[in-house]
């Protein structure tokens, strides 16, 4: 018998039960749905894993910092005298180190980064946030998408500041703990048009309380300062300056998107760094390592370095070389085996679940199959008497098997694309995800592997009823009424 021949009896004598081809079908499509649906969970974790890592700065970025963290002396109340021994010594990330990490092999670039805290208001909203200093070429390279506005030009005598999306919708009443977006949708300014106020020094802006900080003149970056005030610690001290400002860019995404830039302020580090020494003149800007006097080191230390390798294949040799240094060093690289790992147990345990719904379909085909020999009996009986090839019945019975775990599979299939599709565009914005979400991810090789999963359930599950269908005497099945 030919293989065309054995197709063609095999999808007609599976039209006659199209009732229970239907139910079997159903319960395979059931299963491949399962664990299609379950393996896109995984997936689509994983997707934003990677898609988190491309905007912190991809697979072979580096962050450098001192060996005890850039600001651990300013944190534990130590001073550079204080960790002179070199067992305990704190390498800082100044503007040498920096350069000496340019000339490394396999360097792309090598960029300063520095990070201050500050608060920005508007009315009797606030919020806290972290101010971050770029250099141009780091701007250049960083990755940040912008909805409107452009990057800060070089040295400005004023802040320009890129907002990340995030930052408005945090703002709040600090005397209630209301927040306007969180509370009704409503945003407390507009970036593009509203100016607001960022409080640098937030430390005399904590002592002395709103009501007593002098707002600034007009203009960007303007202030205006007076006298001193008695603060909560009872001790006179200088009311800080309010910078007013306005977006001078914003960071791509809506109030419902996330990523790496939606939280701080951005600009120029030239610029941010001469403002702070205007605002902190005479003492060290906070997180800046001090003197056993208090008085602020001769060379500026950065919150971080961030270091690109040419190939990835390299960028363990060159954290190697920091890390021999003396720098602590976080490479995304790292983090990203750590995740596989992670990854690959959340897939399996997932798969698994879906697997229980196949399984059960398994059990419903391989009960299809050999209900189909019961009814067939006598017809199996005949095709031996006049000279079948037993393997030609044992392959018509799989190929049957075989249909059903097809046709299961591809409305499986079909289906798992619907709830994936579902997913990500309802339940995505539903969770506050944003629209960009990725929650269920199903990639082209999970459509193959679904249908040849789901035909091979069938396959293995018809193989029993067929060798049954091989042993049948064909006299007993003859006689069979």
């Amino acid at each position: 018998m030919k293989w065309i021949d054995i197709l063609r009896i095999s999808a007609s004598n599976l039209k006659r039960r199209k009732l229970r081809t239907f139910l079997t079908a159903l319960g395979v499509m059931i299963g491949t749905t399962s664990v299609v649906v379950m393996i896109s969970f995984g997936l689509g974790i994983q997707q934003q894993t990677y898609a988190q890592i491309e905007q912190y700065g991809g697979l072979t970025t580096l962050r450098v910092m001192g060996k005890d963290g850039w600001d651990s002396a300013s944190w534990y109340g130590e001073s550079a005298e204080d960790t002179k021994d070199d067992s305990s010594k704190v390498d800082y990330i100044t503007e040498e180190r920096v350069n000496e990490m340019k000339t490394f092999d396999h360097v792309l670039f090598a960029e300063p980064v520095f990070e201050t805290g500050g608060i920005l208001r508007k009315g009797k909203y606030e919020t806290w946030v972290t101010v971050t200093g770029f250099t141009p070429e780091y701007f250049k390279n960083s990755g940040i998408k912008l909805a409107w506005g452009e990057f800060p030009e070089h040295s400005s005598k004023a802040l320009q500041l890129i907002f990340g999306n995030q930052v408005i919708p945090q703002m709040y009443d600090p005397k209630t703990g209301s927040s306007p977006y969180w509370e009704k949708g409503e945003l407390v300014a507009d970036a593009e048009k509203d100016s607001m106020f960022l409080i640098l020094n937030t430390d005399n802006y904590n002592s002395l309380g709103s009501s007593v900080v002098v707002y600034s003149s007009s203009g960007v970056a303007s202030s205006e300062e007076s006298g001193g005030v008695i603060g909560n610690d009872g001790a006179s001290t200088k009311p800080a300056k309010k910078y007013s400002i306005r977006a001078y860019g914003m960071v791509d995404g809506s109030s419902e998107d996330y990523n790496n830039f939606s939280w701080s302020l951005y600009c120029d580090m030239d610029t941010l760094i001469s403002v702070l020494q205007k605002e902190f003149k005479g003492k060290a800007i906070p997180g800046q390592p001090t003197t056993k006097t208090g008085k602020p080191l001769k060379e500026f230390v950065y919150t971080y370095a961030q270091v690109k390798v040419d190939d990835i294949n390299n960028v363990n040799e060159v954290a190697t070389l920091l890390r021999d240094l003396g720098y602590n060093v976080e490479s995304n690289a790292d983090s990203l085996e750590m995740m596989k790992q992670e990854l690959s147990v959340i897939q399996a345990v997932l798969g698994g679940i879906g697997a229980i719904s196949l399984l059960v379909a398994a059990i419903g085909i391989a009960n299809t199959m050999m209900m189909a020999i019961y009814e067939r009996t006598k017809e199996i009986g005949v095709m031996k008497v006049i000279g079948c090839d037993i393997r030609n019945i044992r392959q018509m019975f799989l190929t049957e098997a075989a249909f059903i775990g097809f046709i299961g599979g591809v409305t499986g299939i079909a289906f798992s694309l619907l709830i994936s599709f579902v997913l990500n565009k309802v339940a995505g914005n539903s969770l506050g995800y944003g629209e960009s979400s990725i929650i269920s991810y199903i990639p082209i090789w999970l459509l193959g592997v679904g249908i040849i999963m789901a035909m091979l359930v069938g396959i293995v599950s018809g193989y029993f009823p067929a060798r049954r269908a091989m042993r049948l005497s064909p006299l007993a099945a003859i006689r069979t009424e």
